[in-house]
């Protein structure tokens, strides 16, 4: 069974900075995908960044280029987001998800709340 575990945020005035993870089991994080959205209430949920399977590469959405880093821990089977320089527009629930056998699988979500 696939399950991805979010872990790591928590309340960060601006400017500050989180580490967010998602630990998988079940799945080999390594050679898949990995996805990290967020969503506000009411609002849909927005792709925030991308890592490839094994080296092939990082992708970012515009609106946290240059302030978030996604990284890979194959040994401990983690994905992590690095978040730098927060705004209060980065406030949501942030979730990781992977594809296996053409199914998403997700995390339960793990709260970001950046005050001004």
């Amino acid at each position: 069974q696939v399950q991805l575990v979010e872990s790591g945020g928590g309340l960060v005035q601006a400017g500050g900075s989180l580490r967010l993870s998602c630990a998988a089991s079940g799945i080999s994080l390594s050679i898949n995908h990995v996805g990290w959205y967020r969503q506000v209430a009411g609002n849909q949920r927005e792709w925030v960044a991308r890592i490839g399977p094994g080296g092939s590469g990082t992708d970012y959405a515009d609106s946290v280029k240059g302030r978030f880093v996604i990284s890979r821990d194959n040994a401990k089977n983690t994905v992590y987001l690095q978040m730098n320089n927060l705004e209060p527009a980065d406030t949501a629930v942030y979730y990781c998800k992977t594809v296996y056998w053409g199914r998403d699988h997700w995390g339960q979500g793990t709260q970001v709340t950046v005050s001004s």
